[in-house]
């Protein structure tokens, strides 16, 4: 497709897809052009399409592009497209990041934060690209998306001639240490430990889980376990970094540096580290956070994988709750205040997952105990809160599930 005919195509909208990708010209069959920037590729193949992609660290892109792109938020994705079927197909960024930076415009933002001469061969064939893989071919290149730190969760998404191919990648990036990197969840629990469940079962057993998570010592109650989640890893981190929630990092020097700079100058730290809170005499298997304007708000959770399975699939029990400022501590440098009515955050997941299509269907069982406005409870930390004393129950969807599929599971 060139530009004239793009031009008088009746859709500007789809014009400029195919105008302002950022894939390279390449004639057939020259994948190896745009090599792959490490051997930390990820393949999947649907009928007779092949895709594979990279994600380069922060060094690897400095070295391949002459500058430091994640410095101004930008973030090359490399593909590679092996269309094997008889029509040609089409690639749409949208999947990948809905404010995906085109070609000339990274060249431009790398050329005003530095006085720098971009002379890569990347640059000059990205500013002349397209969308479109020709019957038979394979094609490479980079799409130049925001930074995600920790791991990368996008959609390829494909058009061929009335056929969509969707697939989901999920690309860990070297750099920060994440929490949930350190557990292994295949030998958390010996297999005589696991226990099968029907849905009376998963009522009684949830319900009789300890209201609270608590301190190292095991003796001090803190926030509610208001949150089950019933979804395999994987589905689990895909669902929730689908949503909008970034990893976390394990607490060590220079995370809490940043956290404590952050909280001065009320910076955004995507992967602020989160204190260590127990249940089953363990810390929490995986945090999770929702930053918004700063660090001095943010939702947040902490999940721990129970010996439970319900149809085969394992069962999470966590809790959740928002953070509307910081304060500091001699334990931990900072410690965030929770908003007190953790029931609105606890449907806040519910909404949040319901609309990023990842929730098949949603219950509530007791567990927690009731505590009024009147008469709250308190954390650890000595922040107030009230609840009706239910916890969610959330099933994750491997599949991309609308709001009029989502249903409710009387529990």
């Amino acid at each position: 497709m060139n530009i004239s005919s793009c031009l008088s195509n009746v859709s500007l909208v789809f014009c400029g897809l195919f105008l302002a990708s950022a894939f390279p010209v390449l004639a057939q069959n020259t994948s190896a052009d745009i090599p792959a920037p490490n051997d930390r590729i990820h393949t999947q193949t649907q009928g007779e399409i092949t895709v594979s992609t990279a994600v380069p660290s922060a060094e690897e892109v400095t070295e391949i592009f002459g500058t430091n792109l994640y410095a101004s938020n930008i973030q090359p994705v490399w593909l590679n497209v092996e269309n094997a079927s008889d029509g040609p197909v089409l690639l749409t960024p949208m999947g990948l990041d809905s404010q995906y930076y085109t070609a000339r415009e990274t060249a431009s933002r790398s050329q005003s934060r530095k006085s720098l001469s971009l002379a890569n061969q990347e640059y000059e064939d990205l500013g002349h690209t397209r969308l479109q893989i020709p019957a038979g071919n394979s094609q490479a290149g980079y799409v130049f998306t925001r930074v995600d730190e920790g791991t990368k969760s996008f959609n390829v998404d494909l058009v061929g001639d009335r056929t969509p191919y969707n697939m989901t990648f999920y690309v860990p990036i070297p750099g920060l240490q994440i929490d949930h990197r350190t557990v292994d969840f295949s030998t958390l629990y010996a297999e005589d430990e696991w226990r099968d469940v029907d849905l009376e079962e998963l009522k009684v057993a949830l319900e009789d889980y300890p209201c609270c998570v608590v301190d190292s010592a095991g003796v001090d109650k803190g926030d509610p376990l208001n949150l089950v989640i019933i979804g395999k890893p994987r589905d689990l981190y895909y669902a929730m970094l689908r949503a909008g929630w970034d990893e976390t990092e394990t607490i060590n020097r220079a995370s809490l540096w940043k956290t404590a700079v952050s909280a001065v100058a009320g910076g955004r730290y995507r992967y602020s580290p989160v204190s260590a809170l127990y249940v089953f005499d363990r810390p929490q298997d995986v945090a999770l956070q929702r930053a918004r304007s700063s660090i001095h708000e943010r939702n947040h959770l902490r999940l721990w994988m129970t010996n439970l399975r319900y149809e085969g699939t394992p069962v999470w029990i966590g809790q959740i709750s928002r953070d509307i400022g910081v304060r500091f501590t001699w334990r931990t440098i900072t410690t965030h205040k929770i908003d007190p009515d953790v029931d609105e955050t606890r449907e806040f997941l519910l909404e949040d997952l319901a609309y990023a299509q990842v929730l098949s269907k949603y219950g509530f069982v007791e567990g927690v105990g009731a505590a009024d406005y009147d008469s709250p409870r308190g954390n650890l930390t000595g922040d107030p809160y009230f609840t009706d004393g239910r916890r969610i129950v959330l099933w994750i969807s491997d599949k991309p599930k609308g709001l009029d599929d989502i249903r409710i599971q009387p529990m």
